[in-house]
């Protein structure tokens, strides 16, 4: 607790980054890769941000998918880093999470998972941290809610107690069995408090309506939609993840490149651009890096 504490102190005296207002706010939308780079030499997160920069890149997703395994050392090892370079992180919260579950063990676990991934995040400098909430299982949509909701609420309070200030970031998801549909993930916010707004995933949403929301008007209408349940503030720091996909009946199959998908890319990059969005955009797809360059690119010359 105290070292998070101490961070936080530091942060508030100098970001490093240069273009935050406040530990919450980005002035400009920053691509990266989710993950280390392909290119990169080494497979680690320090490697990984130098690599970004070397890109052209100028952001990275830590991904903690398989469990939070960096330590708090290495942590402010990775911030100093990503502070000099100018690299804005976001972290990836474990896979295995789901705040839904029938056994209260399971939930605490979930808990304690997103927990760890926020504190060792914040420690490394991260702006945001993005998680997926959990599956309906063989309860109501509205049960489902009532029960993800309460548990986010406990972590919420938990990290403010400590002096924890990073986004969380329920994340749009694209299977049907899976909660998190863009009205879920925006009630959640507007239920919690400011510590909480979505994680935008457009392929997740585009896959879960089994094809929608890929034309420049739908895109648009979406945008609209977060900027009037939110606010405009929303749009200021949002925390997006673009690739290709793969769907059928039931929703997501598996990520894709964007040239081998039907996800409409150019139309996102448009109203992205129209709604002067901030934050940062992480590429999913297999490719990484080669994905997070050419949304990069093709936002420059929009």
């Amino acid at each position: 607790m105290r070292l998070a504490q101490s961070v936080l102190k530091s942060q508030e005296r100098n970001l490093g980054y240069g273009e935050f207002c406040v530990p919450r706010c980005l002035t400009r939308l920053y691509f990266g890769p989710a993950g280390v780079p392909h290119a990169a030499k080494r497979r680690s997160t320090i490697e990984g941000v130098r690599t970004v920069r070397e890109l052209g890149l100028d952001a990275m997703e830590i991904e903690f998918v398989r469990g939070v395994r960096m330590s708090e050392t290495m942590a402010q090892k990775v911030r100093e880093e990503a502070q000099n370079l100018g690299i804005v992180l976001t972290v990836h919260a474990p896979y295995y999470i789901n705040l839904n579950s029938d056994d209260p063990n399971k939930v605490e676990a979930s808990k304690e998972r997103i927990y760890q991934s926020a504190k060792i995040g914040f420690i490394a400098g991260a702006w945001s941290v993005v998680f997926h909430p959990g599956y309906y299982g063989k309860r109501s949509s509205e049960e489902t809610y009532r029960r993800i909701r309460d548990a986010v609420r406990d972590v919420v309070e938990r990290l403010k107690s400590e002096g924890i200030d990073i986004w969380l970031r329920p994340e749009t998801m694209g299977g049907l069995a899976e909660f998190g549909s863009l009205e879920e993930v925006v009630k959640l916010s507007q239920d919690l408090d400011l510590s909480i707004l979505p994680c935008i995933d457009f392929a997740h949403i585009h896959a879960r309506s089994r094809g929608g929301y890929n034309s420049y008007e739908e895109l648009r209408q979406l945008m609209e939609y977060i900027e009037r349940e939110l606010g405009k503030d929303a749009l200021h720091s949002m925390h997006i993840h673009v690739s290709g996909i793969r769907y059928g009946d039931r929703g997501e199959i598996e990520h894709l490149n964007l040239e081998e998908s039907d996800l409409n890319y150019k139309a996102v990059i448009k109203v992205l651009k129209e709604f002067n969005v901030a934050g940062v955009v992480i590429s999913e797809s297999p490719n990484l890096e080669e994905d997070a360059i050419l949304l990069k690119k093709l936002y420059e010359e929009t």
